[in-house]
């Protein structure tokens, strides 16, 4: 259950985020709400799958998937670039995630 969790604040943080950008600077009552909903939702999440599982590593994946969320949702959304460069770092951070689970684990 943590795990869903988990992927439930990513996905809440992922959109807040895309949302502040589609906010223009908080000037669109929609995406602002959202931004404010998606946050709030995404950190009481994360908490509750703190009380079960490591904090490093959670924060790591948490972190590392929020921010290829965004990366990927940025170009599918707003028609950012998705260049090489871009890719590898996101699979860089990827791979970092994967390795820091690796030694530890989530675990309590």
């Amino acid at each position: 259950m943590p795990y869903v969790l988990l992927a439930l604040a990513i996905a809440a943080e992922v959109a807040a985020t895309l949302s502040l950008r589609a906010s223009e600077n908080f000037s669109r009552l929609g995406p602002s709400l959202i931004v404010a909903a998606g946050y709030l939702i995404s950190f009481v999440l994360l908490a509750k799958v703190l009380t079960r599982l490591n904090v490093g590593p959670v924060y790591a994946i948490w972190s590392a998937l929020g921010t290829v969320g965004a990366f990927v949702g940025g170009a599918l959304l707003f028609g950012e670039q998705a260049r090489p460069a871009t890719v590898i770092g996101a699979a860089i951070v990827i791979a970092g995630v994967i390795v820091m689970n690796l030694g530890g684990g989530v675990h309590q």
